[in-house]
This record gives structure tokens, C-alpha cells and sequence, in this order.
């Protein structure tokens, strides 16, 4: 019999816990074999459709369900609680692996327990830093669209403008990055976009300044150090093409900046040549840097291990290479590919949980020593495929003893997707598609880092079509309908 426990049920931990039931075989949990899984909210989220929510072409309801009915149908146990703890070596008590949790639940909130486990999937996800920049995210004075609820405060907050901009009063709307560190640079592109759509389908767009503000130090960076396309045989560079969609919306952009501080109405940013910046708004929806769910680990006498287990960000270390480098001696092969901790055959970290072993992007700092690039991305599908391959090495383990070859899908050989929409219909609406393999460039083996049959950029309504038919098909694949499996990660 073996115990697996999964921390989050984002992306990656949701994922990971449906393949087990299904590979495990729904008759057989609880009586041979229980996968657990623990997260602090009750529903789930499908959050690249936040976007939508955020400008109100979508509502709350439309991107979140419950995920304990799902659960119970396949056999999955769901704690609501957040993980404080991991015990990887086990205890005095007893020398399995263990977590604490802290029940968020109601009427149960605040409860301590404590959960064995044969193997442990840490798929926590982020921890949202607003801290990281003074006077930043719902709590202070710039918007968010990380969460259903930030980005229904966001759409409300974009009515008000709109309607003071039919009433004749010009408005600043940025959109953008809220740190100097940040990741999801694809997610504030899409939503400067669909704001823009917003206010031209309001007919008010030509009293309203649009303005991308940005860690990229180029256009078309978005974390992974820009892409090359090709087409008919004509290559041309991510930035060129991001560009060319800004001229043609007339969305102003603002480049390697780093955001130091927002009062009401002003945001007060550093930029590469190190000089410091006012920039006053109507309407900001600024995203913040992320970083690990806080946890601390102890071995079985009790004493902290939790810097050996986890980096200074709070993402936990796998099996990459850590070493420090100059930028030019970084390469794909730092990257993980089983997720597996270091010294531990049972302890996984994956989706956004991970510790990445350096940027994608060049690193770069200010005049004043102030760094100022982007931190790398772990996206909706990379997080699927890295929790489909923890399940999937687990139950070889379960089947075939401890010493089964674990299961692999680095970021430097998987591909993504990245499809930008504005809009929610079917007959009006337009993407920026693209499509990148792999993640991770590998100068080894392609001269611009990535296959170029594989590396696309279109702009169009087909994309748009395609953007509406994943949110579609991701939520029929969470909620386990059936023949949920055959929609990929």
C-alpha cells in the first residue's frame, strides 16, 4: 500500500492527482492505495482565462468549480489546508515522510495535523509578493488579475474608467510589471490587449493613453529571451513582431523598468540606465514577482533543513544544476527533467514549486546595481506535463519497487504555447499566437536556441477561435469528464 500526498491543486498538483486515480484505478484507493491532496482553497481556477474575467468578457463562475465533488468521484482525498511543513526523513515517531498542515476550512480553521507519506508531489504553486514593491496589488494602489477575485475588482475598476472616458475625461491605463523580477510577462501583454479591445468596443479608445510598462528590455522577451520565427523562408525576431502589434494599437511601451514604489495614482519606477521615473494613472493592473509557498523542512531529529531543501526564493531544489555561472556557460542541461529533490527517491517539486537553476532571459541590472529582468516562466502547459511525469513515475515505483527509472520532461526539450486573446466571441475578437519549442533555447542543437518548425508567431481570429476552445476543453479535462485523459497537457 502506498500513501501520496500532493501539495496544491493548481495546474500541476490537480493534474498529477487525476493521472494517479486513473493509473492507480479509481477501485483501488482507499483500500490498496490513497492519494491525498491538500490545498488551502476549495476551488479551482483556470487562470489564463482570468484575463477575461479581468475586463469583464467573463465572470468568476465561469473559469472556478469546487474541487471536492471532482475528487470524491475519483477517489481522490481533499484536505482543505495550506502545508507548513515537511518532514522528508520522517520522525521519532515514525520514519515515513510527513507534512503539517494548518486546516483553512471553515469551521475548522487553524485545526494542526499532521499526514504520512510514501511519496509527496510539491506542486504549491506561487506566493503572490506584493510585499516585494510598496504600495503594490489590491491591498494598496494597483490592480491584479492573478486570482478570480482580483480580476473581477479589475473589470469593476475598468467599467469606472470607461465611463469616465465616455463622459469626455482622457484616462492613463497601465498595464504591466510590478517588479523588477517578475515572471508572466505573456499574461500582461494579453491583458493590455484586451483592455485595448475593451475600449474601442466602448468607442472611447482615442481619449485613453495605453501604456505597457515592462522588466523586458525588449519587446517579445517574455521571459524567455525573445523567439525567432520563420516564415517562407524569412526569419524575423519576437521583438520585431511584438512591436509591430503595439504601433498598430497605438500602446505605448515602457522597457526595462523596475517598479520601486506606487502612491495613489503614481507609479514611481527605476529603468536600465538607472534613472527614476513618475508615471501618473487613472487604472493599473500591475502584476507582482512571485515566490515560493513558505515551508520549512526538518530530518528526523527535528533540526531545520530547510535551506538544504529549498532555495533563498522558497522554490524547492530539484535535480538541476545549481552552480553559479556567467551567463555564457548557462545551458539547457541545468535544467530538471525528473523534478525529484536532491537525496530524496519520494519528494517532488514541479509546476511554478520548482527552483529554476538561472533565467531564461539575459540577466541584467541597472546603472544603480538594481536588477531588472525577467524571472523565467512555468506555464499552464510545461506545469501539466511536469505534474503528469511526477504521477507517472510514482506509480512505476508503486508497481515496480523504489528503484524504477523515473519518468523525464525537461523544459528544455518540451515545447509551449502562448495564444494572447482579446475578445470572447466567436465572430469578433484576435490572437497573437505563438508557439515556442523548446522552452528552454538549446544552442546545441539550433543555431537561434529553437526548432523553427516548431517556433511560430501568427496574429489573428483562428487564434482567438483556439484560445476560446482551450478554455473550453481545460475545464472539461479538470473536471474529469469523461474521456478527460485524451486532451493533452
Amino acid at each position: 500500500m502506498a500513501d501520496v500526498v500532493i501539495l496544491g491543486a493548481g495546474i500541476s498538483g490537480h493534474t498529477a492527482a487525476l493521472h494517479l486515480s486513473r493509473m492507480l484505478g479509481r477501485r483501488s484507493l482507499g483500500k490498496e492505495h490513497t492519494v491525498t491532496v491538500v490545498s488551502p482553497n476549495s476551488n479551482w481556477n483556470w487562470i489564463p482565462s482570468n484575463i477575461w474575467v479581468g475586463v469583464g468578457k467573463m465572470r468568476k463562475p465561469d473559469v472556478v468549480f469546487p474541487l471536492e465533488p471532482v475528487y470524491r468521484r475519483k477517489g481522490i482525498a481533499f484536505r482543505q489546508a495550506k502545508a507548513v511543513a515537511i518532514w522528508p526523513q520522517g520522525d521519532e515517531q515514525d520514519p515515513r515522510g510527513a507534512v503539517d498542515i494548518v486546516a483553512t476550512a471553515p469551521g475548522h480553521a487553524g485545526e494542526a495535523d499532521k499526514i504520512r507519506y510514501d511519496y509527496l508531489i510539491n506542486a504549491t504553486g506561487p506566493r503572490l509578493r506584493f510585499e516585494a514593491t510598496e504600495g503594490l496589488g489590491p491591498e494598496g494602489h494597483s490592480l491584479s488579475v492573478c486570482t478570480a477575485d482580483h480580476a473581477t475588482e479589475a473589470a469593476a475598476r475598468l467599467d469606472e474608467v470607461i465611463g469616465r472616458l465616455r463622459a469626455g475625461v482622457p484616462q492613463t491605463l497601465v498595464v504591466g510589471m510590478g517588479h523588477g523580477t517578475c515572471t508572466c510577462e505573456g499574461a500582461a501583454f494579453e491583458y493590455v490587449f484586451n483592455v485595448d479591445h475593451q475600449l474601442r468596443e466602448a468607442g472611447v479608445r482615442d481619449l485613453a493613453r495605453l501604456v505597457y510598462l515592462s522588466n523586458e528590455a525588449q519587446l517579445g522577451d517574455f521571459g524567455v529571451d525573445g523567439m525567432t520565427f520563420e516564415e517562407r523562408g524569412f526569419q524575423t525576431s519576437s521583438e520585431l513582431w511584438t512591436a509591430s502589434l503595439f504601433r498598430e494599437r497605438n500602446v505605448e511601451a515602457i522597457l526595462g523598468a523596475h517598479v520601486e514604489r506606487v502612491t495613489e495614482g503614481v507609479v514611481h519606477y527605476e529603468t536600465l540606465d538607472g534613472a527614476h521615473h513618475r508615471l501618473a494613472f487613472d487604472f493599473a493592473m500591475l502584476l507582482p514577482p512571485f515566490g515560493g509557498v513558505p515551508l520549512q523542512a526538518f530530518d528526523r531529529t527535528g533540526a531545520d533543513i530547510t535551506a538544504e531543501l529549498f532555495a533563498p526564493s522558497g522554490f524547492m531544489k530539484v535535480d538541476a544544476d545549481y552552480t553559479p555561472k556567467p551567463y555564457d556557460e548557462w545551458r539547457a542541461s541545468d535544467w530538471p527533467s525528473t523534478y525529484l529533490a536532491p537525496g530524496y527517491d519520494n519528494l517532488f517539486a514541479v509546476g511554478i514549486a520548482f527552483a529554476p537553476p538561472h533565467q531564461i532571459s539575459r540577466p541584467r541590472t541597472s546603472a544603480n546595481g538594481t536588477v531588472i529582468a525577467p524571472s523565467p516562466p512555468r506555464t499552464g502547459m510545461p506545469s501539466g506535463v511536469m505534474g503528469k511525469t511526477a504521477a507517472r513515475t510514482i506509480v512505476d515505483r508503486i508497481k515496480h519497487g523504489a528503484s524504477a527509472e523515473p519518468h523525464r520532461a525537461s523544459m528544455a526539450d518540451m515545447g509551449a504555447a502562448c495564444v494572447a486573446s482579446a475578445g470572447a466571441g466567436l465572430r469578433t475578437g484576435s490572437a497573437a499566437s505563438m508557439t515556442m519549442n523548446p522552452v528552454v533555447p538549446d544552442y546545441s542543437r539550433n543555431p537561434t536556441g529553437r526548432d523553427l518548425s516548431g517556433t511560430r508567431g501568427e496574429i489573428g481570429l483562428s487564434g482567438h477561435w483556439v484560445k476560446l476552445m482551450l478554455h473550453h476543453l481545460f475545464l472539461y479535462k479538470a473536471k474529469a469528464r469523461p474521456g478527460w485523459q485524451m486532451i493533452p497537457e
